[in-house]
């Protein structure tokens, strides 16, 4: 009885070191994500709003959407063009289909490949997930978010939604993003990652 309550010790002991690092890494990348705002040379912002600017708006860190998602390769699957917010078509194809639960609901979600990005070697892991939820048009930016992930070596694929983000026409005009297809549609409200962008 005595083990078997060490072993239950130490498996919470290693679920809430889990949880602290996932917090831990997306401090850092939230803090990166705000120099990277602030710079001028790097920063997507106006300059009128990029001179008011001290932090993006998010959600508190939540383990909960820290996905590990079953995939389905889809090798067969045909280049496409993908809307932009511009009349500039994108060039991507379907890498796999992410499957997973949040909140007991089951998902599929596609995940694709930049093809223009595969030719440069620092982004051949590179796996680029657009989706609509729930929260878009009121707490999140209304077309929608991106998230990232890397091509695992198995077939268990991680997708943070703690690192959601908006992309670069949530704040300024001048640039073209990819519109998440209807097939990245989560009907769920994913209350992860990046708020609604205001000005200040």
């Amino acid at each position: 009885m005595k083990q078997l309550s060490l072993l239950l010790l130490y498996s919470v002991f290693c679920s809430v070191l889990s949880a602290q690092s996932i917090k831990d890494e997306n401090l850092a990348w939230r803090k990166n994500q705000n120099t990277e705002f602030r710079d001028s040379t790097q920063s997507p912002l106006k300059d009128e709003d990029r001179k008011q600017f001290d932090s993006l708006a998010f959600y508190p860190v939540n383990e909960s959407f820290y996905i590990i998602a079953d995939v389905i390769l889809t090798p067969d699957s045909v280049p496409f063009k993908m809307k932009t917010s511009t009349d500039r078509l994108a060039d991507y194809r379907q890498w796999g289909i992410a499957h997973f639960e949040i909140d007991s609901q089951r998902f599929h979600l596609p995940v694709y490949q930049n093809l223009r990005l595969l030719n440069i070697p620092k982004y051949k892991d590179y796996l680029f997930i657009p989706f609509t939820d729930l929260t878009n048009g009121s707490e999140t930016y209304g077309a929608g978010r991106y998230v990232e992930a890397e091509i695992p070596k198995g077939n268990k694929l991680i997708i943070d939604f703690n690192k959601a983000y908006n992309p670069y026409c949530a704040y300024n005009d001048k640039y073209s993003c990819p519109i998440p297809p209807k097939a990245n549609h989560l009907d769920v409200e994913i209350k992860a990652g990046e708020l609604v962008f205001k000005k200040y």
